[in-house]
């Protein structure tokens, strides 16, 4: 019997992931083809061009932004010795708790005519009046792409770091003794060795910009996501946003292969070094202007706006209490995050599992194809979803009837709608995880457990889960994260008069009531840090060991 074949139970299993990760694009097409053809007229003339427009200016405004800070202050942390180095190094990651549209809220509150930084401006100045100072408004392209960019700039801050740490301290040296240096070394040597990690975290800050619905919408910029939302919500045109939506799925598809293609280039740009080099000593101001240029993005993109909402929480708290939602907010974010996590952990393993123990090109494809949800941005997958969920609520409406049991719509507009596209846009992340968890686990571990007769199921439970486990931790935590945070296909699918953190925050943004969302925005990177914690204490070197003991026990026994 083929290997595949004595597999073909698991095989069929994995291949309903790729079935339904295909599902929400192809939903898009047939809906989109029932669009009238004068309405796809009127999208290609007034609608389509100005949203097309807008997200290709705030692209290149954010990848260029987003270029120079990641790029830079990876070059100084990695190149250099300077005041608060180590500190810096670690906080320049801190913005990637922000989301973007709480960030584009916070900064609303803060350069408001009435905020605190043209209130203090005009106390300073001895200006009486609102309108006797007037700044450029934050409600425009150029604030759009600023609170974007020093957001999403950690993408590339981490990848670009990480190849600069790998560089070859020969390479290094061998230029300096031929007199580059400073810009000279840092344009001819470490950018081309950096450009692939560049790449990389471009294309998925891009993605992230493609997929933003509140910062744009916030900010007043009206994005193709944006467009979409629009079209659907407000003027009711279902098909209208399918169309915009595959326009979109051109861009996005276009930036994943942006993003594949670099990191298949950095991952055959060869291993580190013998040795990194030397970081050099700067002095004097030299030292204090490295210092600055990396305190910057961390104050943009982090401080200022957790210290907004500190203040604004304390102030409503302190007039008016807690919200008395607060609590429900926190239970639905937690409940349906928590739910979709365990459903794509352990889909993500199924996938990883089959992929190592059948192999082949079947499993090769189920693997693959199940990560194409990351690319949908949550608006589109929505989207997508509609036609599948109302197929699926007529076929069980359908065979229940003939029983004589009227049943309502069960999918569509349910928890388990929002559940299932959660579990779509980020199953990419426990499936890469895992399986280079996977590459880490030598197959004679496999095939000693396969010598004493250990059948699948103990295989995979027994011996694979505690060695995958400080992997799957660290997936679960990043989905449950990403899904607290999700904000366009929560608003889009979540039940009626439900809401979760994320939509409390968009609905208070709406309202002007910035003491309200700020209670709701803190609460969640609060609860983001929550499982952080649990995962530090999870993950201590008497656990590790402990996942050791009881994996060779697992070998012994069989």
């Amino acid at each position: 019997m083929d290997h595949t074949e004595k597999h073909g139970g698991l095989l069929t299993l994995a291949a309903v992931a790729p079935f339904l990760a295909v599902l929400p694009v192809l939903g898009l097409v047939v809906l989109a083809l029932q669009g009238a053809g004068d309405h796809w007229s009127h999208i290609m003339g007034y609608v389509l061009p100005d949203a097309l427009r807008q997200t290709a200016i705030l692209l290149a405004g954010t990848a260029a932004l987003t270029a120079v800070v990641g790029v830079g202050t990876a070059w100084l942390v990695t190149s250099f010795a300077f005041p608060w180095r180590r500190l810096l190094e670690w906080a320049l990651l801190l913005p990637l708790a922000m989301p973007t549209y709480i960030v584009a809220y916070s900064y609303l509150d803060v350069l408001h005519p009435v905020g605190p930084v043209q209130s203090m401006l005009r106390f300073i100045l001895g200006i009486t009046e609102v309108r006797g100072l007037i700044l450029p408004d934050i409600r425009s392209m150029t604030g759009c792409i600023l609170v974007m960019g020093f957001v999403l700039y950690p993408y590339v801050y981490v990848t670009t770091r990480a190849a600069l740490l790998m560089q070859s301290a020969e390479a290094i040296e061998a230029a300096r003794g031929l007199g580059a240096g400073g810009l000279t070394l840092f344009r001819r040597v470490t950018l081309p060795i950096a450009a692939p990690a560049l790449g990389v975290g471009l294309g998925l800050a891009m993605l992230e910009v493609v997929a933003d619905i509140g910062a744009s919408e916030f900010l007043g910029i009206r994005t193709m996501t944006v467009a979409v939302y629009v079209t659907w919500t407000t003027r009711g045109s279902v098909e209208g946003a399918a169309q915009i939506a595959l326009a979109m799925l051109v861009i996005t598809f276009g930036l994943l292969a942006l993003e594949r293609g670099m990191a298949r280039r950095r991952d055959r740009g060869g291993g580190a070094g013998e040795r990194q080099p030397l970081r050099v000593p700067l002095r004097g101001w030299a030292a204090w202007v490295a210092c600055a240029a990396c305190m910057i993005p961390v104050t943009l993109g982090f401080l200022i706006p957790v210290l907004h909402l500190v203040v604004n929480a304390t102030i409503r708290v302190a007039e008016f209490g807690l919200p008395q939602a607060l609590a429900g907010w926190i239970w639905n974010s937690a409940l349906l995050a928590a739910l979709a996590t365990v459903g794509t952990i352990l889909v993500g393993f199924l996938l990883a599992f089959c992929h190592r123990h059948v192999g082949g090109i079947w499993a090769t494809a189920f693997l693959r194809v199940s990560s194409i949800g990351y690319a949908l941005p949550g608006t589109v997958l929505a989207l997508g979803l509609l036609g599948p969920m109302a197929w699926f609520d007529d076929l069980v409406a359908t065979m229940l009837g003939w029983l004589g049991i009227h049943a309502g719509l069960l999918l569509s507009g349910s928890a388990g709608a929002l559940v299932l596209a959660y579990m779509l846009r980020f199953l990419t992340i426990p499936v890469n995880t895992l399986e280079a968890g996977y590459g880490r686990i030598p197959y004679s571990v496999d095939d000693a457990a396969r010598g004493l007769g250990a059948p699948d199921r103990a295989l995979a439970w027994r011996l694979h889960v505690p060695l995958l486990t400080p992997a799957g931790a660290a997936a679960a935590l990043l989905v449950l994260i990403d899904c607290m945070k999700e904000l366009p296909a929560t608003l889009l699918l979540r039940p009626l008069n439900v809401d979760t953190l994320a939509t409390a925050l968009y609905a208070e943004a709406s309202r002007g009531t910035y003491e309200d969302g700020a209670v709701a925005a803190l609460a969640i990177v609060l609860v983001g840090l929550v499982p952080v914690i649990l995962l530090v204490r999870g993950l201590r070197p008497h656990q590790a060991k402990r996942r050791r003991d009881a994996l060779q026990a697992a070998v012994v026994t069989g």
